[in-house]
């Protein structure tokens, strides 16, 4: 897909789950939050498999194996097999297998699902610096990650022990609002140490290979709420991507995203999968989307009309996205988005 400077949400007279092969969705703020279904995402997934689309879950979550994500999904409602999920955990056992010896050591600061994915390339997980390590792997180890695990870390990346990272989102949504992720934790140890990881995750180039090696898509839709993993991850791909306002993004965030982070569409949540998208047309100095039209103002973005809250939003993005070009708008798009409630 083109990687030029996108400027307006794009249509799509078919229905996305027709027109993309493959949905690469992510779980944490699309699927699920929390570990309780997000509305409508049962039923929506459902009725894109059944019209042919592969659905493949593609999580920055390094935690949890493939098969507790699978067994979890299933659970839910969402029928699934292990091989129907990628995760962070995997990119970046793939990263380190292909710079050290088959069966090297890697000491292990996370969960199950990296030690899991170590094993499968062939590498052994342990837990001490003075396991002599070839590398260091670090990933979301849940809250109740011994303080002193990173202090091994940090004792094997002074001896001069690669450092290695399946993500660094810095935050992770749960049932209880946004708490620390791995990025948090890591900041730990680049703080302790001076020294910076190799990182595998989305946004970055490994996940998305670790993605289509493992679903073979030929026309992946990623699907996200995070613009700076899911939608950037997305951008750097080159391919298309749908936001979902599921999660951590909200209105302002996306009115003032930089090129790297506009989605191809923007919806309010996976039923978004089972429609076309409306165009964003020019209308004199602005842009309209149904029954609103939007322009930019000297100090504001403007929004008249009525309609979908959907095409409102689609509209202010035209308006907003174009205004800034290749930068972020510092247009205030607070007025507009309170008519639109968002």
């Amino acid at each position: 897909m083109s990687q030029g400077v996108r400027t307006r949400p794009a249509g799509s007279g078919r229905v996305l789950s027709e027109a993309y092969d493959t949905a690469l969705l992510d779980l944490d703020g699309v699927v699920y939050t929390g570990g309780n279904a997000i509305a409508y995402a049962v039923d929506s997934l459902a009725t894109a498999r059944d019209g042919g689309m592969h659905l493949a879950y593609v999580t920055n979550n390094a935690l949890r194996t493939p098969d507790a994500v699978a067994a979890h999904l299933t659970e839910l409602g969402i029928p699934a097999e292990a091989s129907d999920v990628i995760t962070s955990a995997q990119a970046v056992a793939r990263l380190i297998a292909e710079q050290v010896p088959a069966g090297a050591r890697v000491l292990v600061v996370g969960g199950e699902g990296l030690r899991v994915a170590l094993r499968e390339r062939g590498l052994v997980p342990v837990e001490s610096a003075e396991d002599e390590p070839v590398a260091v792997v670090q990933g979301y180890g849940g809250p109740e990650l011994p303080w002193g695990r990173f202090a091994e870390a940090c004792y094997a990346i002074a001896r001069g022990v690669p450092w290695f990272a399946s993500n660094t989102d810095l935050t992770i949504p749960s049932a209880r609002g946004i708490a620390p992720g791995n990025g948090a934790a890591v900041e730990v140890v680049r703080i302790a140490t001076g020294a910076e990881p190799r990182v595998a995750g989305k946004p970055l180039p490994p996940m998305h290979r670790e993605t289509i090696l493992r679903t073979g898509a030929e026309r992946p839709l990623v699907v996200g709420d995070r613009l700076d993993t899911d939608i950037e991850g997305a951008f750097n791909g080159g391919v298309d991507s749908l936001l979902v306002l599921t999660g951590v993004t909200d209105g302002a965030q996306l009115l003032a995203a930089e090129p790297r982070h506009r989605p191809t569409y923007v919806d309010a949540d996976l039923r978004g999968l089972l429609t076309g998208q409306p165009e964003v047309v020019e209308a004199g100095d602005g842009f309209r989307c149904g029954g609103w039209t939007a322009t930019a103002g000297s100090e504001r973005l403007e929004l008249t009309g009525d309609g979908a809250v959907l095409d409102g939003l689609r509209a202010l993005c035209a308006a907003a996205w174009t205004v800034a070009g290749d930068g972020a708008c510092e247009l205030d798009g607070g007025k507009a988005l309170a008519r639109l409630e968002l």
